[in-house]
Order: C-alpha cells, then structure tokens, then sequence
C-alpha cells in the first residue's frame, strides 16, 4: 500500500528522539486542526514514555502566521532540540533556515499546498507535495499526524488512546472542513460517536453547554467547534488546547464559561464586519472583493471572508491593515486556487499559503493596491485560460 511520503521516516526519527532523551518542541497552528495534531502527537510521545519540552502556538494577532520569528526566539533557549512544526510549516522558506541556525533539527508535517519550491528541513511531510504518491489529498493535518501515531506505535496503540485519537482527530477534520470522504469519512463516521462520549473534561463541559440547542450530534459538534476554533493565545497555548487537556471539569470549567461567551460576541462581531464588506462592495462589479480595515479583528476575517465569498462566488480577500503591513484571510470559490493566484504575485508578499479554497497572506501596506492589481491581472488569466481549475479553510 503507498505510504504518505516520508512519514515512516518521521515516525522513525521521533522514535529515536524518544529512545535517545533528545528535548522534543511541538509547534503547532493555532486553529483547532493544529490544536488536535499537537495533542494527538503530544499523547503518542508521552504514551511512548518520551518528553515534550516545550509546546508553542503562534499568537496570529500579534505574530505572523506559520512558524515565526517571534516564536523562534522564544524557544531558542531549548536549542538544540527536534522541532515538530504541526498543520504549518509548508512555507516558512525564512523561518526554517532561522530554526535550523539556532540548532533546532525542523520535521514539518502539514497539508497545505505546496509551493514551486520547499523549505529546507529534517524530514517533510505534506500529501500535497508534487512527489508524494499517496492518493488521497485532502486530509487534515490531523489525519496525517493520526497516520503518523499509528506508525509510531507499529499499528498497535492501544484501544483507549486510539478512539482518543480518532475523537481528535474527527473534531480537527471537521473544524478544517475537509471533503468527507475516503479517509476522513472513516475518521468522522468513528470519532463523532466517541466525541459525544467523550472522557475529555473540557469535551464534557462543553456538551452540557450546547446539548439543549442542538436538533443532533452532528449540531453539538459543530457547535463546539465554532467555540474552540477561533482561539486566543494563553501563555503560548490555544484556549482550546487547554480546554481540550484539562484533567477536570472543575478545572475547566470558568475558561470554558469564558470562551462560550466570547464565542457569542464574535458572532455578533463577524455580522458587523460582513455589513461592512457589503456596503463597501455594494456598487462594485470587480471580478474579485478586496477590502480591508484597520479596525477589524484579524482572526475573525476567515469567518467573514467565508460568508462573502459563498455569498458573491468570488475570491475574497478580507485584511487588517496595521500600521505598517497587513494581514488577511482568503476564501475562493470551487474552481479558483487562491494559493496559485497569490503565488503569481508573490514578489509583493511577505508570506502566503493555505489551501486552494482558503488560504492567507501578510504585505506591506505600500503593495495593497499593487496586489490587487495583480489578483485582477490573474483572475482574468484563469478564467480566459484555464477555465475551471480544480480546487477548503483555516488560515
């Protein structure tokens, strides 16, 4: 059976982290797909009597996307240690040979496009890489990194930690909005069940807040994953990872009572920065929506640019303009591959990635006008040349 591309090797080197007491970073993105892979491999190592030494989450807010300057310098200090970039990575060209300077030995597994070239690391893991064989491409990085623990454990973990597993790795698939077919069919059809039974504290506490709202499971999960996918920065950890770990309910549950609420007030958020976007397009027939604002919340603009788009079937890039660069989300309809659309305009990019339906990018502010100008150059080119290009969602 064709394996994902170097995820034996992966499997092997975190193995031989473990057996040789090397100190083990995970890095992971901080949506609820790089929440779950870093639980999902945290547990493995540990179940695997290994050490982590250190767990970081970039603040995206204050931080770029992706593996960071700012998060580099902060780990620094663990130096020399095996670096595990989770659900980021793919294009963080400057950052990995900053990692690899401080001494830190870089596996990056993710699932995000691939671009023309890719960075210079340990070991790489991506379905998505031009050389990789493995027929299904539109897993979560959860899912790759679920793979990954199996191989780990030589396809024998055992029968409790694997529905714990497989209940991540549902809830990371699902928050990512992945095709549900193939290998996520299966991850979802077997961890939703386990989701709603769930050991987990903060899992529990969380079920009790949705249940009576929700016509059906498949609701109280997608409930919860509203909650905890859009998830501020505690101390380097998501609010979802800590939700996710808690040991009791007692534990959990004023940050769970804190993030309810607050998911509430994002909604109410997201609804104003939509009518915003609306009236500014209102009298605007481009054949893309590019708008921007210096007070809208960056990580709520996913969400925004998600309704946009599905609503007006075009590219839609929806930023935050800061004082001297801007930030922004980008969602594109079937038959449009955002990422390939910037990548033609990357010279005035800073950063970009993510999928082909959605995607994100940062620049300077001196280039938004000439990015735009760019975008409309390259809509134009799709839809004269290629027509419908074959084209997801969490940047």
């Amino acid at each position: 059976m064709v394996e994902i591309k170097n995820l034996k090797k992966a499997a092997q080197r975190i193995l031989s982290a473990i057996k040789k007491n090397e100190r083990i970073i995970l890095y992971g993105d901080a949506d609820l797909d790089g929440t779950t892979s870093v639980i999902i491999l945290e547990e493995a190592i540990k179940n695997l009597k290994g050490e982590i030494s250190a767990i970081y989450f970039p603040d995206r807010e204050k931080e770029n996307y992706g593996l960071t300057e700012t998060g580099l310098n902060f780990l620094s200090p663990f130096a020399p240690a095996l670096l595990i970039c989770l659900d980021l990575g793919i294009t963080n060209f400057k950052e990995v040979k900053l990692a690899r300077e401080k001494g830190f030995k870089v596996i990056i597994i993710d699932h995000h496009e691939a671009l023309k070239e890719i960075p210079e690391v340990l070991i790489l893991v991506d379905p998505k890489q031009k050389t990789d064989k493995y027929p299904f491409k539109q897993l979560a990085a959860c899912g790759v990194v679920y793979k990954l623990a199996q191989l780990m454990f030589k396809n024998k973990i055992p029968s409790a930690l694997e529905q714990n597993f497989l209940e991540l790795t549902a809830l990371g698939t699902l928050a990512d909005m992945m095709a549900e077919i193939d290998d996520n069919k299966i991850y979802i059809e077997k961890g939703l069940p386990l989701i709603i039974s769930s050991f987990r504290p903060g899992l529990r506490v969380l079920l009790k807040l949705v249940r009576n709202n929700s016509n059906s499971e498949r609701e109280m999960v997608s409930r919860i994953i509203s909650i905890l996918n859009i998830s501020e920065i505690k101390n380097h950890l998501t609010e979802s990872y800590l939700i996710l770990n808690s040991s009791t309910e007692a534990e959990v549950q004023e940050l769970t009572q804190e993030i309810f609420q607050k998911s509430f007030e994002r909604s109410l958020k997201i609804k104003e920065i939509v009518g915003e976007v609306e009236t500014c397009i209102s009298q605007n027939s481009d054949p893309i929506i590019f708008e921007g604002d210096v007070d809208w919340t960056y990580l709520l603009l996913g969400a925004v640019a998600s309704r946009i788009c599905n609503k007006h079937k075009k590219p839609t890039f929806i930023f935050k303009i800061g004082e001297k660069e801007s930030k922004g989300s980008v969602r594109a309809p079937k038959g449009i591959n955002s990422v390939k659309m910037m990548e033609d305009c990357s010279h005035l990019l800073k950063m970009f990635g993510g999928h082909a339906a959605a995607s994100g990018f940062t620049l300077a502010n001196e280039n938004l006008e000439k990015f735009k100008n760019c975008l409309l150059s390259n809509i134009e080119k799709y839809e004269k040349n290629n027509g419908k290009n074959n084209g997801k969602n969490n940047y």
